[in-house]
């Protein structure tokens, strides 16, 4: 055979190889799509589609029976003079920076007391983190509304040593207290991640620390804190993006009014109040990409401190 007739059976053989590879390429694009529709038409139908639609309605003037008219940024220029927003505002505020520490510090106590080894670990970690499967349900918020009532468990065990305790959650002054009880109630998720980013730190380096002399507090400072500073902030981001969020508890403890006095007017209540209850969808919209707008700059504003206190271990 010539050397020509090789070089083109060379390239006939190299051309087949070719399209092979190409139809196999073919048929695992014609998967990966399939495979990928529903996730796409889910992103889509209920995440990109009613996100579009509701910044359409912040502009408008709609009530949910008739067509939304276009009224510009009057939705906007009622935020300014809306003294319900700035009570919900303040509420929500209060909630997230008292909750969210507190919740954090019991779950981070109470990793380090399970990470020393204690018998029956499993188990305990199973009902600890059990109150994170139902503080956020209702059946909780009813019972959390019971124990704190004028006649509840926490009055029924104050009357023990002949004190009279209030109303919890029909003061103004105890409501929101009650409800950041809950919330620190459910620190079972946090306490997991914390105890599984406890279990990587290396043992070696606090055996060296005790061998040079070091205190467990000064353990805990050095060693601890620094090397699980990235848990702490994933737990810190996912807390203050949930607690932005929270309804239900607020929404029973309250029977939908946030009261008393509005001490319990979560903006996620007030949001639901107005699009729901007063029919002005419009401006419920524009509070929702407020609320949007909120939890985006504490996230970014986390991610901005982060360089200054988390400590990466390349």
């Amino acid at each position: 055979m010539s050397a020509l007739g090789e070089f083109r059976s060379l390239s006939r053989s190299r051309s087949k190889a070719g399209s092979a590879d190409d139809r196999e390429k073919n048929r695992d694009n014609k998967a990966a799509a399939v495979f990928l529709a529903p996730w796409l038409i889910g992103l889509v139908g209920i995440t990109l589609g009613p996100m579009i639609a509701s910044l359409y309605l912040a502009f408008t003037d709609y009530n949910l029976l008739q067509d939304p008219q276009f009224t510009g940024l009057d939705n906007i220029r009622r935020m300014f003079s809306d003294e319900r927003l700035a009570q919900s505002l303040k509420v929500t505020f209060t909630y997230v920076i008292v909750s969210v520490p507190l919740q954090l510090a019991v779950a981070l106590g109470l990793a380090l007391l399970l990470d020393r080894g204690i018998r029956g670990l499993p188990l305990y970690r199973s009902i600890l983190y059990l109150p994170s499967l139902l503080g956020a349900s209702v059946a909780i918020a009813i019972l959390w509304r019971l124990v704190f009532g004028t006649e509840g468990l926490v009055n029924a065990f104050l009357a023990i040593f002949g004190i009279e305790g209030p109303g919890w959650v029909s003061d103004p002054d105890t409501a929101l207290g009650t409800i950041i009880i809950l919330h620190v109630w459910t620190f079972g998720a946090p306490m997991v991640i914390f105890l599984a980013g406890l279990r990587q730190i290396p043992r070696e380096l606090y055996e060296a620390a005790a061998t040079d002399g070091a205190s467990r507090p000064k353990q805990l400072f050095s060693i601890t804190l620094p090397l699980l500073s990235p848990i702490i902030f994933f737990n810190l981001v996912l807390g203050l993006i949930g607690s932005f969020q929270s309804f239900t508890q607020a929404f029973i403890v309250s029977n939908g009014t946030g009261g008393p006095s509005d001490s319990t007017l979560f903006f996620s209540l007030y949001l639901y109040q107005e699009g729901f209850t007063s029919f002005r969808m419009g401006y419920a919209s524009a509070l929702a990409w407020l609320l949007l707008i909120i939890i985006g700059a504490f996230t970014a504003l986390n991610f901005w401190a982060s360089k200054y206190w988390v400590f990466y271990n390349d």
